[in-house]
């Protein structure tokens, strides 16, 4: 499909894998279950500040496990379930986050990676036993659900805008915003068979940076000549705690590699994508603009990550995420077991440094922070309204009235499922529903 016409995918996608990539993904489950129960990684970046509890002995497996199950459930069932069986790609919350919880429920060693295997032979073997069903419906929600990827790939590319304007004001936001109109145009223009907001989030992210950095030395320029005294690293109560962090990981050096090394597989073979918009991308083979678009959200984790693992011993199940954008455009399996070890290598040795370097570098943290915060908003914005146009393609008002009412429903309720899940959950739910009016006579389904 050509991104920049905002096609939706041709229906059908499917998760019908290869026996070598079911074996990976069954294994790479099994092994990131087991380094859960080891507590040295976990994927959900809310789980790992409770980690250090864990670790030190003050709280229990089972505690530790109904924290994991809370901040995890809603994303598995209503964000990354949906969004496999729409795209026919898996994701990290489907993959992960299961892991996380299995890993951390087992009570002994050797029971975590079989459970974590189990999963990974539900996602490969059940999943598209699922998918195939969907399909045969009356009412297809599946593919419904794939007129998500245009409000998806096209309202992300905003994020580096919003990210400007919260940490430097309207005027910098506003320049922002016309580069990036202004570049979209151009590609669609120009460049057709090119997602339209490649060159757009590169000005916006670099630009993001640049300010940032700028705004740091300027800072550091200042605090010398007023002869402003750094803090030493050693002088400070967290620097102990930071180092033997640190020095846990490292004894791990080499179950960390074999990690980095299943994951940047998994990505290499173009059955997986790191987020949102990349499921989608790789889903119509644009690997270049989805090694793009996840090589811009590593910026917005790195501190986050980096300080997580240094104050809680426990590092991510992606590391900073850079293994994925790097295995979408390895040439080969091989290739990426080597390559993906040996980032995870460098990550966890350089980890100390990066904490280090961190510390003096308010802005670009904060830039971090803003950068979050600006995906999450154009996400949530960009899944509810591509959720609202899953339920007019297969029920046209009613459709809207259910799948909107649901999520109003939720909002009313507290959440009691996450916001940026709740749509899509919602887009099933309501698919289900629609079918079993069809099945009662009360409902025709549109033609297509």
């Amino acid at each position: 499909m050509n991104t920049s016409t905002g096609t939706v995918l041709a229906a059908g996608a499917n998760l019908d894998f290869t026996l070598a990539q079911q074996l990976t993904v069954i294994a790479l489950c099994a092994l990131t279950a087991f380094i859960s129960h080891m507590a040295l990684a976990v994927f959900n970046d809310g789980v790992r500040p409770f980690m250090l509890d864990f670790i030190q002995g003050r709280s229990t497996r089972s505690a530790t496990t109904a924290v994991s199950f809370g901040l995890s459930a809603g994303f598995i069932f209503g964000l990354g379930a949906p969004m496999a069986l729409s795209t026919g790609v898996l994701n990290p919350w489907l993959v992960f986050l299961p892991t996380d919880i299995l890993g951390i429920l087992s009570p002994k060693k050797w029971l975590a990676p079989i459970l974590g295997g189990a999963w990974g032979a539900v996602v490969v073997f059940g999943l598209n036993g699922a998918n195939n069903l969907a399909h045969d419906l009356p009412v297809d929600f599946l593919t419904a659900m794939q007129q998500m990827s245009t409000p998806i790939l096209f309202l992300f590319t905003l994020f580096p805008v919003l990210a400007i304007t919260k940490q430097f004001g309207r005027k910098w936001g506003a320049i922002a915003g016309v580069a990036e109109l202004a570049l979209v145009i151009m590609t669609m223009k120009l460049w057709p068979n090119v997602f339209a907001g490649a060159i757009a989030m590169a000005v916006g992210v670099l630009m993001l940076i640049s300010l940032a950095i700028a705004k740091d030395l300027k800072q550091r320029k200042t605090d010398r000549a007023n002869d402003v005294e750094e803090i030493a690293l050693a002088d400070d109560p967290m620097a102990s705690l930071f180092s033997a962090s640190a020095a846990r990981l490292r004894r791990y050096l080499p179950l960390f590699m074999v990690l980095g090394a299943g994951v940047c597989v998994l990505a290499q073979m173009h059955i997986f994508g790191g987020g949102e918009a990349t499921s989608f991308l790789i889903a119509k083979g644009h690997y270049g603009e989805a090694a793009q678009v996840d090589f811009y959200r590593v910026f917005g984790f790195i501190p986050l990550i980096a300080t997580t693992a240094l104050a809680s011993g426990a590092y991510g199940i992606a590391g900073f995420t850079l293994v994925y954008p790097i295995g979408y455009l390895m040439p080969n399996p091989f290739v990426a077991a080597v390559v993906g070890a040996l980032v995870f290598a460098a990550e966890v040795l350089a980890l100390s440094y990066i904490g280090k370097v961190l510390g003096k570098l308010p802005s670009v943290r904060d830039s971090s922070e803003h950068l979050r915060s600006a995906i999450s908003d154009t996400l949530q914005l960009a899944i509810l309204f591509g959720s609202l146009m899953a339920a007019n393609a297969m029920g046209a008002g009613l459709g809207i009235l259910i799948v909107g009412g649901l999520y109003l429903l939720n909002e009313a309720m507290g959440r009691p499922v996450v916001r940026m899940a709740a749509a899509p959950a919602a887009v099933i739910v309501g698919g289900i529903l629609l079918n079993v009016l069809y099945w009662l006579n009360l409902f025709t389904p549109l033609k297509t």
